[in-house]
């Protein structure tokens, strides 16, 4: 399926005003026409006279006549300006309706997608779908498609008109029609593959950028700047030269087209000339036919102009499109699941785990976390710690088994449900460019003042909080990079502590952070772990020595479990790890 019939299916809300947006613009071209018709017309007035096309109508007075003329021509210029008027918003309110729905129907797909989507994918790449291509196919819907209705129009009311008056100058001035649109065509087959390779270099230039932009720091740190300057004209010069080739094959369609034209023209004066010498052809049609030939042939120099913003759009359209085709990995739907019933039991019934690339993390495991209790995963680097707190929150799914939460399987309750029910704390703090307040009350939006205080004096961030210059109202910045690791890391845990989910996952949570500010977030976890299922990742195992149940995981496998005493008594992996960490070997 072409990509423009791809977009006219998907523009369903649309058709209606699609089809009256194409009939004003059908109807200003016919009053642009008819101007020329004035032209032969008076020119036949003034000639001749009583026998002309008005005085036949029953108008014998010159003067009348040119009166006449007069009122014609003023509707006829007032028509047209109305429906240039309505065509015009009818247009640019079609392309911004469609601009505004395929951008959130592209956001809202591509944040139902699964997580490995984004693992191989760049940010980048995707903000140049969203909004480069998407806003080619604003200017698209906002001028070439008229442009297209004016050409067939204006064509088919002149072919009409010159058939009308002079079929044998009709067939030599039409002639070059066919050449054109026969080139048009395979113009436009060559055209098509440039501009998705233009489309697709621009996406990476954005993804080098915003790549760029998101490393400042480490760039700076490294003095690479004019390495990543290097690598940035690197892929300009991909982008330009693709650009470059697409270039030179639209620019060589108007020479051609013009010299098309001129043969119609040509045809029109020596033939309709003759005939008009041999009083085949009256005056008055003669100079209207030498007039609309220009009106007929020249809109075509204008065709590859818009065959080159049809390829663009085209490109681009093929690109959102097939972002909103990209299919979702997890299922969305399921049974409802009530947070404030469910304790937050969770239970591992052999399941198994590939990632997509093939690498396998897990064969048949089985383990149960108590609801109300804590429990701690440790374990060298790809064990699989983080893999399971992701099957948790069904950021992908078991390649076998299953996954309980409640006695109920995970994956048939509502993702959104099984979201809500955990809160959700990672080493790789992300804070939005807002207020301190705007953070904490993310994803509760409804939090009155008094509940986010209560959740910042819990996660032992009230006090850092009033010292900042305007308090709860204070700019984090982008990524909260106005704040310091340990404040970031406090403002997450009060997010989800003001989230008030019956599980809670802490992942890596005090992995970069002094031994001050980890004792404090220690304090809250401590705090808000009373009565919750909570689970713990962690790589310091000072942290976790009051878990109720710590489990050691080594390449996707349950190696030991137990207590902290226990463990430390079984003289196994978690008491040999401990002894390094206390300094005890």
């Amino acid at each position: 399926m072409t990509p423009l019939l791809r977009l006219y299916r998907y523009a369903g809300s649309q058709r209606k005003q699609i089809v009256l947006a194409t009939l004003y613009s059908a109807l200003n071209k016919l009053f642009d026409v008819l101007p020329e018709v004035l032209i032969g017309v008076a020119v036949d007035t003034v000639v001749n006279r009583q026998q002309s096309f008005i005085g036949r109508l029953g108008i014998p007075n010159l003067m009348h006549q040119l009166i006449v003329l007069g009122v014609i021509t003023f509707f006829i210029w007032g028509f047209e300006s109305l429906f240039q008027y309505l065509y015009s918003v009818k247009w640019r309110t079609i392309a911004q309706v469609l601009q505004h729905e395929m951008r959130l129907d592209a956001y809202g797909h591509v944040q139902n997608l699964e997580m490995a989507y984004f693992e191989d994918k760049s940010s980048g790449g995707l903000l140049s779908i969203l909004n480069d291509d998407v806003n080619q196919l604003e200017r698209f819907l906002d001028s070439g498609v008229n442009s297209f209705v004016h050409l067939m129009t204006s064509t088919l009311l002149v072919g009409i008109i010159f058939f009308y008056l002079a079929p044998l100058v009709a067939v030599f001035a039409l002639l070059p029609v066919p050449v054109i649109l026969l080139s048009a065509y395979g113009f436009q087959g060559r055209l098509g593959p440039r501009y998705l390779k233009v489309r697709e270099n621009a996406g990476l230039l954005a993804a080098r950028l915003s790549n760029n932009f998101g490393g400042i720091a480490t760039i700076k740190s490294y003095t690479a700047e004019k390495h990543e300057i290097e690598q940035l004209k690197g892929d300009s010069l991909a982008y330009q030269e693709a650009n470059r080739a697409a270039i030179k094959m639209s620019s060589a369609f108007i020479p051609l087209v013009r010299m098309a034209i001129v043969m119609g023209f040509i045809a029109t004066i020596i033939l309709g000339g003759w005939m008009t010498v041999n009083n085949q052809l009256a005056v008055g049609s003669y100079s209207m036919l030498v007039f609309l030939t220009q009106r007929l042939l020249w809109p075509f120099t204008s065709l590859a102009e818009m065959t080159d913003l049809y390829q663009r759009a085209m490109a681009s359209a093929k690109r959102v499109l097939d972002l909103l085709d990209t299919p979702i990995g997890i299922h969305q739907g399921g049974t409802d699941l009530d947070k404030h019933i469910v304790k937050g039991a969770l239970s591992f019934d052999k399941v198994s785990f590939v990632y997509p690339n093939g690498a396998k993390i897990f064969s048949d495991l089985s383990i149960e976390i108590p609801a109300g209790q804590t429990t701690a995963f440790v374990g060298a680097t790809g064990s699989g710690k983080s893999t399971l707190m992701k099957l948790v929150l069904r950021f992908y799914e078991p390649s076998a088994g299953m996954i309980r939460l409640g006695g109920q399987n995970m994956a048939k309750i509502k993702l959104r449900d099984i979201r809500q029910a955990i809160g959700f704390v990672s080493q790789d703090v992300f804070l939005f460019h807002g207020s301190v307040r705007e953070n904490i009350v993310y994803g509760t939006f409804n939090a009155s003042l008094d509940e986010i205080i209560h959740a910042a004096k819990t996660a032992e961030a009230h006090e850092f909080i009033m010292k900042l210059p305007q308090g709860y109202d204070t700019i984090v910045g982008e990524r909260g990079q106005k704040l310091s690791g340990g404040q970031r890391q406090r403002l997450s845990i009060a997010r989800a502590v003001l989230k008030n989910s019956p599980i809670f996952i802490l992942d890596e949570a005090t992995s970069s952070v002094d031994n001050e500010t980890e004792e404090a977030i220690q304090r809250s976890i401590n705090q808000i772990s009373i009565g919750r299922t909570t689970i713990v990742i962690a790589h310091r195992l000072s942290t976790i020595r009051h878990a109720h149940q710590i489990v050691v995981l080594d390449n996707g496998r349950i190696i030991e479990k137990g207590t902290h005493d226990e463990l430390c008594v079984q003289n196994g992996a978690y008491a040999k790890l401990w002894r390094i960490q206390t300094g005890e070997i």
